[in-house]
């Protein structure tokens, strides 16, 4: 559906067009050739001048308020097709802009969607599919294999895992058996769990985040757009060559000559033609730019702060440390374990396998394999018996096993003798640490902070790798909420993150950038998403933004020297209003044709290269 301001400057242009034809081809009367103009100035001026006033009233002096002006003055010196003009540059220009920041939907209408509308009661030996709001405390729920998770609650009955990541930060799909706890907006996984509820809809763990997601929609930072910081100084100036002018001459219609010559359209057209061809450019290179002010803001962001899970890391579990007996030798144990490891599908077991193969250690078939959901696996290979379980699941004492130092882990047996603790973390991006140095050189970068949901060990051990000294870990989407607002509250920041849980933080910051293309809801509160998850678009994105920043300040400053040389010409009698009205369609050109510039391919975006 096209934008008021699109219809506007359509119906603008078609009125003009035909007062031409009338005035000039048919040589009608100034009653019927204006005609077309008056209407047009009706439907799209009045609520043009109407919406100055309301700025006005609360002081905001921006870069449209001169052309408001001229829109007035013109239309009370009777020249109606200058009027007609201005209003035809002004919605064009809005409409621009607001075509490359066209969005089907709301961050709060995505979150929305995810949250199931039914869940199944138990009710003795059926299951009654009732409304989130008729859950009760105590109530027994199924949960279907891959449905989202309704309330918050504890598991009573069957074994699985459910992937919290969005929610949480942690990396990996969590196992469920009776007793553990579960949380809403948590993804199930192939099995059927049936869980008590723990809490009502409304106060269970997703609730809570539309919660804060609602209160941080109210308190989002608004920028000071590029076009209004220029126009700050700049409309005061013109109003008082033009005033002088009519004063000094005697002329009024001086005034108008002015404030036409001096209407801003280098702002009101060549920024939003710069933005665009900047978000072209972005799309081109995988980066999709859903608020266009960010493009203004991003390169001048001194604390950036990252979520960890996806975003730092690949989000999935990664063998880190193999800490064998004495007697044990490490190849040998990693083949056997492998090996058994094969068959299974825990999500660790993965890892393993993907370690093997990387040693290039050849995997051996296994049989009689077991793993009982909760306890762990059981195999034979090479004639050895294998048991892969959990620290709970024997006596540490016993079997003399070493402490436990953070992060996840499993125990492994051979032959029922306990032969090493292999240990997992959510490994760094191969670019990261690289990515981290890169930005105090190359973006005067001053502050990088890592906060995260995850635990703290998984946290520090990641922080220890890349080189950030800032971190938080274990915090809620309220409390990352809390960090960033203040942060943001000392100067310009950057958050970029992918899960859910990130969801408030993205909107809190000064800039969001969400990674991957995988979660609407974080995509619809990101400013820009990066759909490759690679750190290097995150420079790129900070190259576009300086290069559309510089151009945009070429055009809009070159063409307002422009403007105020006419201004002279038209304060001294040399330009009549409809001779400045065409001069500045001239000055608009050649701005609008140097802001396109920013669409152009260009090698400037490449100083960053990711190191593995």
């Amino acid at each position: 559906m096209l934008s008021r301001e699109t219809l506007i400057a359509g119906f603008t242009l078609v009125a003009i067009l035909l007062h031409v034809s009338l005035r000039y081809a048919f040589h009608l009367s100034s009653l019927t050739f204006n005609l077309p103009l008056l209407t047009a100035l009706a439907i799209g001026g009045a609520p043009m001048v109407w919406e100055l006033l309301k700025k006005i009233a609360k002081r905001q002096f921006g870069s449209d308020l001169l052309a408001g002006v001229s829109v007035v003055t013109a239309v009370l010196l009777g020249d109606f097709l200058v009027a007609a003009i201005v209003v035809l540059m002004l919605s064009g220009g809005t409409a621009l802009e607001d075509f490359a920041t066209a969005r089907a939907s709301s961050v709060l209408d995505a979150l929305a969607r995810r949250v199931p509308s039914v869940a199944h009661r138990r009710v003795n030996s059926h299951v009654v599919d009732v409304t989130l709001e008729d859950i009760r405390i105590g109530d027994e729920l199924a949960v279907l294999p891959h449905e989202i998770c309704p309330v918050d609650g504890v598991v009573v009955d069957g074994h699985g895992e459910m992937n919290e990541a969005y929610l949480t930060g942690e990396p990996y799909e969590v196992s469920k058996a009776p007793g553990t706890t579960v949380i809403s907006g948590a993804i199930n996984g192939k099995t059927l769990l049936t869980i008590r509820a723990a809490k009502l809809a409304r106060d269970s763990r997703y609730a809570r985040i539309m919660k804060v997601m609602q209160e941080t929609e109210q308190q989002r930072p608004r920028l000071r757009r590029l076009g209004d910081q220029l126009g700050a100084w700049y409309t005061p100036l013109a109003l008082g060559v033009a005033t002088a002018a009519a004063l000094l001459s005697g002329h009024s219609e001086r005034f108008l000559a002015v404030v036409v010559i001096a209407t801003p359209c280098p702002l009101l057209l060549a920024i939003p033609t710069a933005i665009v061809g900047a978000i072209s450019l972005a799309a081109r290179r995988g980066i999709i730019i859903k608020n266009p002010a960010v493009l203004e803001q991003i390169d001048k962001c001194q604390t950036l702060i990252f979520d960890k899970t996806g975003t730092l890391t690949y989000g999935r579990p990664t063998l880190t440390d193999v800490v064998c007996a004495p007697d044990v030798r490490h190849e040998q144990l990693l083949q056997l374990v492998a090996s058994a490891e094969q068959y299974s599908k825990h999500p660790l077991a993965a890892a393993i396998v993907s370690a093997a193969k990387q040693q290039n250690i050849h995997l051996l078939p296994a049989d009689q394999v077991n793993e009982t959901p909760g306890q762990g696996l059981r195999a034979r290979a090479a004639g050895h018996s294998v048991f892969v379980t959990g620290r709970g699941k024997v006596d540490a004492q016993l079997h003399q096993i070493p402490p436990q130092t953070g992060g996840l882990e499993c125990l492994v047996f051979v032959d029922d003798r306990f032969a090493a603790i292999m240990r997992f973390h959510d490994a760094p991006r191969s670019d990261t640490a690289s990515f981290i140095k890169h930005l105090l050189p190359k973006h005067g970068v001053a502050r990088v902070m890592l906060v995260s949901g995850d635990r703290e060990s998984e946290v520090r051990y990641l922080a220890d790798r890349v080189g950030i000294r800032e971190v938080h870990a274990g915090k809620t989407p309220e409390e990352k909420v809390a960090i960033v607002r203040e942060e943001t509250a000392r100067g310009r920041t950057l958050f970029v993150g992918d899960g859910i849980n990130d969801a408030p933080a993205l909107m809190a910051a000064t800039v969001g950038v969400a990674f991957g293309s995988q979660n609407d809801i974080t995509i619809e509160a990101a400013d820009a998403v990066a759909l490759d998850a690679a750190l290097q678009k995150i420079d790129e994105l900070m190259h576009i933004g300086r290069r559309m920043r510089r151009i945009a300040l070429q055009s809009a400053l070159g063409g307002m020297l422009a403007s105020m040389i006419g201004m002279m010409a038209a304060a001294f009698g040399f330009l009549t209003p409809i001779w400045g009205a065409i001069a500045q369609e001239v000055v608009d050109l050649l701005a609008v044709l140097n802001a396109a510039r920013v669409a152009l391919p260009t090698e400037e975006l490449q100083d960053y290269e990711s190191r593995s």
